[in-house]
């Protein structure tokens, strides 16, 4: 019954896309997929991973050394690596082995920094594939071109010589074989650091980019904006920066195709310290956009970083994350998806981001849930993107999150942000009636642990999509 569910979205993907646009049967399969955080492995086992519900799972985490020789993988992640591999191709999904990260891309620039270097770096990942039977790999640098966390190594030649690498990596027996796909934010940086205007050789070397459409729509001068927007054109001039309309367009207009286009979604939500005087208008509605103190950020979830010096020895703050079922323990959230008594909630249509606010600890959290991951779904078939991959698996709850865009992707649409003309005040209206989102019906009201029941239920969603398919016939 599980492989029959799993096929069910995709098969509607699929030949919905041949009437409505989108990815076509026989040119690009689409992508369901999520990172696996080896670090959370204790809490999130393996064995917890709805297989049968992804194309696609990624590995993280290696790391660049200053050798190319070496991409290191930790001793506790190499049993585990070979695991996730081996659980991945039992249930006929694509294992991947993300490189880098914010915290891991110091030395990408070095690594691709000359002839010497990439054809030695090239040696290294392909025999890193070979080592662990993986299928692709996942370049995450953080980023070229540009400063990430701080202390990485730079070059205005970075763009330049990462395709150098790419496509010397293709010429390789191994290199040729893999899936290749690279996180992204703006099109890399040209030499002179401003996005570039023309990424069109990348297509040819890469299977996708993953738009990683989070950690985008807050700002100290324009307050707490959505996590994760589709859009921003509601947002203060000063936050209409970075969304997944936005950063997709701009890399489509640069020449990658949209069908070689993932979308990045997140299973949390990150937490701000606001007052009650700017966290309410008009009583007890909630304002958007209210100021947040800088130095005041909310701890977070027992998953979200504690703080402390980071890899570039600078004294970091806490994360202030909260995952999904994360705001189930911290009081935000029923384990329905629906609000707990007490805290105030709005949903913001032009963004499609829900937000919480609990006036006793005085956090706002802007997160995503059902509908947001719904919209999100509507999005990628409206665009005809390739599919989604999800920051991480283990940040949902019975997966809610994952079922919802899963099945939204051949079914929904999102009438609120591809309805009418950009300014139209229907268009962009704010839900700030404090309304109360649909309740999840693959919750349980009961459990110790909130994400230990992924397994026990499947989604009310799911069975929707079945029916259609059944009455299809």
């Amino acid at each position: 019954m599980a492989n029959v569910l799993r096929w069910i979205p995709l098969i509607l993907f699929s030949t919905s896309a041949l009437v409505l646009g989108g990815i076509k049967r026989g040119e690009s399969d689409p992508i369901f997929s999520a990172w696996y955080t080896g670090w959370h492995a204790e809490d999130y086992p393996l064995s917890d991973v709805s297989w049968s519900k992804y194309t696609h799972m990624i590995y993280s985490v290696a790391l660049t050394t200053p050798s190319a020789s070496v991409v290191e993988v930790g001793v506790s992640d190499d049993a585990l690596l070979k695991q996730f591999v081996q659980l991945a191709h039992q249930n006929n999904v694509k294992a991947s082995l993300s490189i880098g990260g914010w915290t891991a891309s110091q030395w990408y620039s070095s690594n691709v920094g000359s002839a010497k270097n990439r054809t030695t770096f090239v040696n290294t990942v392909t025999t890193l594939a070979k080592k662990y039977n993986l299928d692709g790999l996942d370049f995450d640098w953080e980023y070229p071109g540009l400063q990430g966390i701080g202390c990485n190594a730079v070059s205005p030649e970075d763009t330049a010589n990462f395709l150098s690498f790419l496509q010397e990596l293709r010429t390789t027996i191994t290199g040729n074989k893999l899936i290749i796909s690279v996180p992204v934010a703006a099109p890399f940086a040209d030499a002179s650091g401003s996005p570039s205007t023309n990424v069109s050789a990348f297509k040819d070397v890469l299977d996708f980019i993953t738009v990683m459409n989070y950690d985008t729509g807050s700002n100290s001068s324009f307050g707490v904006g959505p996590n994760s927007p589709l859009d921003d054109l509601c947002a203060p001039i000063s936050g209409q920066r970075s969304s997944a309309t936005t950063e997709i367009d701009a890399w489509a207009a640069a020449g990658m195709p949209l069908d070689q286009i993932v979308l990045g979604v997140p299973a949390y939500g990150r937490g701000y310290s606001v007052s009650k005087q700017s966290a309410y208008k008009s009583g007890s509605i909630l304002a958007p956009y209210p100021a947040y103190s800088v130095s005041n950020t909310p701890p977070g979830d027992k998953w979200s970083a504690v703080g402390g010096i980071d890899v570039c020895g600078i004294n970091e703050g806490p994360g202030g994350v909260y995952t999904y079922w994360g705001l189930m323990e911290e009081g935000f959230l029923n384990t329905d998806g629906t609000i707990k008594t007490g805290i105030a909630y709005r949903y913001d249509n032009c963004s499609q981001t829900p937000y919480v606010y609990n006036s006793t600890s005085q956090v706002y959290v802007s997160f995503d849930n059902a509908q947001s991951f719904a919209a999100k779904g509507g999005f990628i078939r409206l665009k005809g993107l390739r599919g989604f991959s999800m920051w991480e698996a283990g940040g949902d709850y019975n997966d809610t999150l994952l079922d919802s865009i899963s099945v939204s992707i051949p079914l929904a649409a999102i009438p609120s942000v591809n309805a009418g003309a950009p300014g139209e005040a229907t268009l962009y209206q704010l839900n700030t009636t404090g309304s109360q989102p649909s309740a999840s019906p693959t919750a349980s009201s009961s459990s110790r642990d909130l994400r230990h029941n992924s397994g026990q239920w499947r989604s009310f969603f799911t069975v929707i999509a079945l029916c259609a398919w059944i009455c299809s016939r």
